[in-house]
């Protein structure tokens, strides 16, 4: 399982242009916004840091031992890639309002940089954040023509809004283990493995269903029974008539087509799509046991991606990427779309 989403399909068919992503760490930089004020007072260190070659895991536990704090009271709002250049705010629970020195932690992690210090009255935790910028590098490109036609083609619609082969873990082994926590019906106190799983599981589901509708020449068209969401509602679309004013909607983009990410309750698609839906549902006995047997609540996440701020600059064999996504979207989706990846033997 080399490619966890190798079976997926692609909006405007497989890249014809190859890259390296990657080849060294600038050449994928992701800043975090928070999108909120932190108040300058309160229980909770901010520490806003850019680190190279690392991951957030790894990060928040040196510093909980360089603020004397159990890694508990170290969190975040989003896991930040370790092949990378990134910026982020990271809360750390001390009460008592002091400030650590931390001149021995960057003496001993000169690639961890601290940017920033602040307070807030409350603790950070997953996806307290609008989102990401990101400025990514391409290079080696083998055919800059077709990068920039597909470039063109996001700009004007989108790409698939898959979760990325990240959530899935090294060779698929997420995926793996969660069907297996299924099957097995394993029961843990580690919150952040068992949220780890879940996820998964539900990830899994909903790229099979996305994949499926731009198979099936649905991605971008409503059929009956769809549900769709503008802002926080969701509608059920039934009828010719429904369908109709809906899909101008989705055209406008004032409303966005959706998939399921399954619960433990049944799914809210009726008719065509409840039928289309239904079916990678029941495919999954095993992840379907792990999401039922924690009851997860059934929930509605975009098909769609659209890049924010998306613009390039070409080169002879180079294309640089910046653009912004909201939390919870993944670079790599956008990139799939672009180029097939050439692989890197990293040093980082």
């Amino acid at each position: 399982m080399d490619d966890v989403l190798a079976n997926l399909a692609y909006l405007y068919g497989k890249p014809v242009a190859k890259a390296k992503i990657k080849v060294k760490p600038e050449h994928f930089i992701v800043t975090e916004d928070l999108g909120f004020p932190l108040d300058g007072l309160g229980e909770h260190l901010m520490v806003r840091i850019r680190k190279t070659g690392e991951n957030t895991s790894f990060v928040a536990n040196e510093l909980a031992k360089a603020c004397g704090v159990k890694s508990k009271d170290v969190s975040w709002a989003g896991l930040k890639d370790r092949h990378a250049v990134t910026e982020q705010w990271l809360s750390v629970h001390l009460p008592k309002g002091d400030t650590p020195d931390f001149s021995a932690f960057q003496a001993r992690y000169p690639h961890i940089e601290i940017l920033e210090t602040t307070r807030h009255q409350r603790k950070l935790r997953p996806g307290d954040l609008r989102g990401n910028h990101f400025q990514i590098t391409l290079t080696e490109v083998t055919d800059i023509a077709d990068v920039e036609q597909r470039l063109n083609m996001i700009c004007e619609q989108a790409v698939p809004n898959y979760f990325g082969a990240q959530r899935f873990g090294h060779q698929g082994n997420n995926l793996n283990e969660a069907r297996r926590w299924g099957r097995e019906n394993v029961r843990t106190r580690n919150q952040n493995q068992r949220s780890l799983y879940l996820s998964t599981a539900r990830s899994w589901i909903f790229n099979q269903i996305v994949s499926e509708r731009i198979a099936k020449d649905c991605f971008h068209h409503l059929i009956d029974g769809d549900i769709v969401l503008q802002g926080n509602e969701q509608i059920l679309v039934e009828g010719d008539d429904m369908l109709a004013q809906w899909q101008s909607s989705v055209v406008q983009r004032q409303a966005g087509i959706s998939a399921a990410l399954a619960g433990d309750n049944a799914l809210p698609t009726h008719s065509e799509a409840l039928a289309l839906e239904q079916r990678f549902v029941d495919d999954e006995p095993d992840l379907m046991k792990l999401i039922r047997g924690n009851r997860m609540k059934h929930e509605r996440r975009n098909i769609a991606l659209k890049p924010q701020q998306l613009d390039w600059k070409l080169g002879k064999n180079e294309v640089i990427l910046n653009f912004s996504l909201d939390a919870g979207c993944f670079a790599t989706s956008l990139l799939r779309e672009l180029v097939e990846e050439i692989p890197v033997e990293r040093e980082f």
